[in-house]
């Protein structure tokens, strides 16, 4: 029976390869690491397990989620939808810049867990305020669209932090104190009443 309630389970993808890490990569496409994701197959099979079945599945254009999603669910996998409106944050001219160059060239201080504050915007990037606008009107059309359906969606740290911060109705400077793992699991629902967080980084262990 068709109870109205969406529910949303948001899996961030897999880490990313060493070299990529050096540097903030932000909506730059690289890859996952393979040597990881190998060794995580015992927590993909977890989370396969832990995914509702017939879901509508989702990623985002860039294909560090698709090759997530392929390690969770199988190479042979219906393809999924893509969703812009997932993708991670923005960082505009400042993606590729190495970590320690950044602080230079914050305007305001920048966040104890995120490397920049939530209102800072990066020149021709988005700021996270603007994240948390972008991935909650992303989340209430898939809503609208799939109403009692869930969704699987394979996104990253910042969206996710986004997707909670919407959730809740809290600023995105109190969502970024979330941690998001790699490989995690967060549940939100969508009620006509509005909106419930079920659980935030949920590690989902694996043999």
């Amino acid at each position: 029976m068709n109870t109205g309630i969406t529910r949303f389970f948001l899996v961030r993808h897999a880490l990313v390869e060493a070299g990529a890490r050096q540097f903030l990569y932000g909506r730059m496409d690289v890859p996952v690491c393979a040597e990881t994701l190998a060794a995580d197959a015992g927590i993909c099979a977890a989370l396969a397990r832990r995914l509702p079945a017939g879901a509508h599945y989702v990623v985002t254009p860039l294909s560090r989620t698709r090759a997530t999603l392929a390690a969770i669910r199988g190479p042979d996998m219906t393809a999924p939808a893509v969703e812009d409106g997932l993708i991670e944050q923005d960082l505009g001219a400042w993606q590729g810049l190495a970590h320690a160059e950044l602080p230079a060239l914050l305007a305001q201080p920048a966040h104890a867990f995120w490397p920049l504050g939530a209102t800072e915007l990066p020149p021709g990037g988005e700021s996270m305020n603007q994240v948390v606008a972008r991935v909650g009107a992303t989340l209430e059309r898939i809503a609208a669209e799939r109403p009692g359906q869930d969704v699987v969606a394979v996104s990253h740290g910042g969206a996710i932090r986004g997707a909670v911060a919407h959730a809740l109705g809290v600023h995105a400077h109190a969502a970024l104190h979330l941690a998001i793992g790699n490989l995690s699991l967060t549940q939100l629902e969508r009620h006509p009443e509005g909106w419930r967080v079920v659980g935030v980084n949920e590690t989902v262990g694996g043999a």
